[in-house]
């Protein structure tokens, strides 16, 4: 029985479909591992219920189909640009809606999948070695619940320090991965130093063109209210913002 429908590279590999596409590819174990939970989209943190979803599956293709025609059509051909250093700089995404659950998540995680295909084969036909992490899920708001956790008052040591090594090991995935998800950003206030660890990490990608994939449900100019005018104002230098129509599906079907 085929493995295709179980291996994001499906549609770019000549063997789906046929004799050889079992779960003893050797693509599919760099993807996905062994136990399908693991390799290069364990390791960006894909959310289970993602772990499949390129921009061709995803349920919000339908609802959007204005953003992904720009996607498709234009965004995700310059993925390529990742292997030229001289190339130019590939735009940062700002995924925005109103109303939550308009598909915004499942289309930044597509853009994910689309990103870990695009560098494990382009990597692979260069004769290089694809990096394990070529790509991160960064949920902005389990990050800041790790914050506020280790610096409540009165918290006991065994609970603030492995909400601290967490919260700083996600810090620095965040900061340094080529490519990230930085999901449901602005939709919280926080603290100053919540505040200051944020900019850090976006600082350091702009100022070292990494791609960023942002989504959330207020505009890069109310960032100035949750956050502060330089935050947004670098979340905004070299980003296509993207809105997002619709009412929440969450919960239908």
């Amino acid at each position: 029985m085929s493995n295709a429908s179980n291996c994001i590279l499906s549609r770019v590999c000549k063997l789906a479909d046929t004799e050889q596409c079992t779960r003893l590819c050797g693509s599919f174990i760099a993807m996905h591992g062994y136990s399908g939970d693991g390799g290069r989209v364990g390791a960006a943190n894909i959310p289970s219920e993602y772990r499949s979803i390129t921009l061709a599956t995803s349920p919000a293709r339908e609802e959007q189909a204005g953003a992904y025609r720009l996607l498709e059509d234009t965004y995700v051909s310059t993925f390529s640009r990742q292997f030229d250093p001289k190339a130019e700089r590939i735009k940062s995404m700002y995924l925005y809606s109103l109303s939550p659950g308009t598909g915004k998540t499942a289309t930044a995680i597509a853009l994910l999948h689309e990103w870990i295909i695009v560098h494990y084969v382009g990597s692979v036909q260069r004769g290089q070695r694809p990096l394990e992490r070529p790509g991160y899920f960064f949920d902005v708001n389990e990050w800041q619940e790790l914050y506020n956790e280790f610096n409540r008052p009165k918290i006991p040591d065994d609970v603030a320090e492995p909400a601290s090594r967490e919260y700083y090991r996600r810090m620095k995935l965040a900061k340094t991965t080529p490519f990230v998800v930085m999901d449901d950003i602005g939709v919280r206030d926080c603290k100053d130093g919540f505040r200051g660890d944020l900019h850090s990490i976006i600082n350091y990608r702009d100022a070292n063109g990494l791609l960023s994939i942002y989504t959330s449900n207020v505009t890069i100019e109310e960032l100035r209210t949750t956050y502060d005018s330089r935050l947004m104002d670098r979340v905004r230098n070299k980003t296509m913002t993207i809105p997002f129509g619709g009412e929440s599906k969450r919960g239908l079907g």
